[in-house]
């Protein structure tokens, strides 16, 4: 019987992410979210982002959550805090745009979060091609620790 230490377990957050398919996904999701249909009467595109916002309650939920999961993937491509930041103050003008009833449509076609955050990772990735990811970059606790034995505690007979 093959015994598993706890640190080799497989897990989805601990797996190092493969960066060519997750910006391959993530570039679908944003090309979706902000420029998925061409408007010909104005001649710009439009994504599912402007569309979801006319469902109240629901809609700006669902937008903002894929928003968000887009700066989660960014996290776990090992981007610094500083642009994780401005990526969330863009998912956080977009939404703030999104609350107001007509205008907040008419806004939430022309600021393209999504397109934006894709712009700050590529150009992050682009600066530091061979920077770890942060999976791979997580400081292992229990390294050095023997699990067969366990932790050694020194003390002197109780009587």
């Amino acid at each position: 019987m093959k015994t598993v230490n706890p640190t080799q377990s497989e897990s989805f957050f601990r797996q190092p992410p493969d960066r060519a398919a997750t910006l391959a996904r993530l570039d679908k999701l944003s090309r979706l979210m902000d420029a998925a249909f061409r408007v010909p009467v104005i001649g710009t595109r439009i994504g599912a982002d402007a569309f979801l916002n006319l469902v109240p309650g629901a809609g700006p939920l669902v937008s903002q959550g894929m928003s968000a999961w887009l700066v989660w993937e960014a996290r776990r491509l090992g981007v610094p805090k500083s642009v994780l930041l401005r990526m969330l103050a863009n998912v956080g003008v977009d939404l703030a745009i999104g609350l107001v009833p007509v205008a907040g449509w008419i806004g939430d076609v022309f600021f393209r979060a999504n397109l934006r955050n894709m712009a700050l990772l590529r150009e992050h990735l682009a600066e530091n091609p061979g920077a770890p990811t942060h999976a791979s970059n997580r400081r292992d606790p229990n390294k050095g620790r023997d699990w067969n034995n366990g932790p050694v505690i020194e003390a002197e007979p109780v009587r």
